[in-house]
């Protein structure tokens, strides 16, 4: 779900980062109140392509590691030249209602005939061009997917619901949806990949960073489940997760533990788009002080880009909330209790495949908190997940956005040795 370090000397490092390299934070969200069920959608039109557009070929290995070291990326397990494609697809909205979505393919050029899949979901975007699709060289979000395809996997890394291409506005930290987005886009890079002369075998390995990490959790879970006829879950290994809001992740934003202005941006995202998805204030003035309670909901539409973020909202919380949007956040009730049941469960269940948790020490963005709680659940399901420390990654004075890097770096490896 995180972004980069916001304070000290990342606020330099801003002017020369992409907006989604350096920030991944903050979007909008979507109404969804009356809304069908996923499943009243006929499951023949989920993942259906819409349209296919090649963005980058890097011919060589050399190239691929070229461009991944300058992305601030490991280049070493690099085997095979890239070819990187936009697919839009077919999917449903958090409310089952029929909509498209865009993702971001890339396939080794070389290597076996039936490749197996990686999919990788990315950490929060609030500027919909800084999607992984969006991205036509490697940067922040793209050079994971860049990184497996080369080490010869099928790399699938969907934008999720209102990033990329999709309209709308992103419903985010939205579980459900990112776990349909992340399904349908697997079905939608199995349907192209023939066309490339390659396939996708049965097996995908899951991962993500951040907000990903959570959705790679629910895309498992859905694999295991059966949801799909021909994927099955081989691996799960997400990093950095805020895998728990309401006993981790907010009590670390409210009480000081985590990056000042990480916490005023992943709280008033919190509260903006997940009014929009369940309706927890009626007026922002309940919540935000003046004179964020006029500004700080139109930031959220996907046009605004990091630095307008940074400069539009306040750099502490209490320049941000109202008492009311203190208690809220503080003792959840209502639908917001009811919200956060449904984003905190995504490691409440039993993966019967290998599971790896990866984790930065003192993560200014995701309370290291968040891995014991998903730790702690999956044992009570009798799994005992090994945790694998990254220590102290740096990606532009943030240890959260390092252990995108390093984790990236580890991951691959592990699922290399899978094969």
């Amino acid at each position: 779900m995180k972004s980069t370090h916001l304070t000290g000397k990342l606020r330099p490092a801003l002017r020369r980062l992409n907006a989604g390299a350096a920030l991944a934070v903050l979007a909008a969200a979507t109404v969804t109140t009356g809304a069908a069920s996923a499943d009243t959608v006929h499951r023949s039109d989920r993942g259906r392509l819409v349209s296919v557009e090649r963005t980058t070929t890097l011919t060589a290995k050399e190239d691929v590691a070229a461009a991944l070291a300058a992305a601030g990326f490991d280049a070493s397990t690099a085997r095979f030249g890239v070819d990187a494609y936009r697919l839009v697809y077919r999917t449903v909205d958090p409310g089952g209602r029929p909509t498209t979505a865009s993702g971001l393919l890339v396939l080794p050029r070389g290597g076996e005939h039936e490749l197996r899949t990686v999919s990788f979901t990315h950490g929060t975007a609030s500027y919909r061009s800084d999607a992984p699709s969006a991205m036509v060289r490697a940067g922040f979000v793209s050079s994971p997917a860049i990184t497996y395809a080369s080490a010869g996997f099928a790399a699938v890394a969907p934008d999720y619901i209102g990033l990329g291409t999709g309209p709308g506005l992103h419903p985010w930290m939205d579980v459900p949806s990112e776990t349909t987005a992340s399904l349908d886009m697997l079905r939608a890079a199995r349907a192209f990949v023939p066309r490339t002369g390659r396939a996708l075998g049965h097996d995908v390995l899951v991962t993500g960073f951040s907000q990903g990490a959570s959705a790679a959790m629910g895309l498992a879970r859905a694999l295991q489940a059966g949801d799909d006829r021909w994927f099955r879950l081989a691996a799960v290994a997400p990093v950095s997760g805020a895998y728990d809001f309401r006993h981790a992740e907010l009590p670390a934003l409210l009480d000081g533990s985590l990056d000042p202005k990480s916490s005023v941006l992943y709280s008033a995202y919190l509260l903006v788009a997940w009014n929009r998805l369940h309706r927890l204030y009626d007026s922002p003035d309940e919540v935000f002080r003046t004179p964020y309670d006029s500004t700080v909901e139109a930031l959220f539409d996907g046009s605004h880009t990091g630095p307008q973020l940074f400069a539009g909202t306040p750099d502490t919380l209490d320049a941000l909330l109202t008492p009311h949007g203190f208690e809220m956040l503080r003792h959840p009730t209502g639908r917001l209790a009811r919200a956060l049941r449904v984003a905190d469960s995504t490691c409440d269940w039993a993966p019967r495949v290998p599971v790896r948790l990866y984790v930065a020490d003192a993560d200014e963005q995701a309370a290291n908190a968040n891995t014991d709680h998903c730790g702690a659940a999956l044992r009570s399901h009798g799994v005992d997940a090994a945790v694998v420390d990254l220590g102290v990654p740096d990606f532009a004075g943030s240890r959260h956005l390092g252990s995108n890097v390093a984790g990236t770096a580890a991951v691959v490896r592990w699922f290399d040795q899978l094969r």
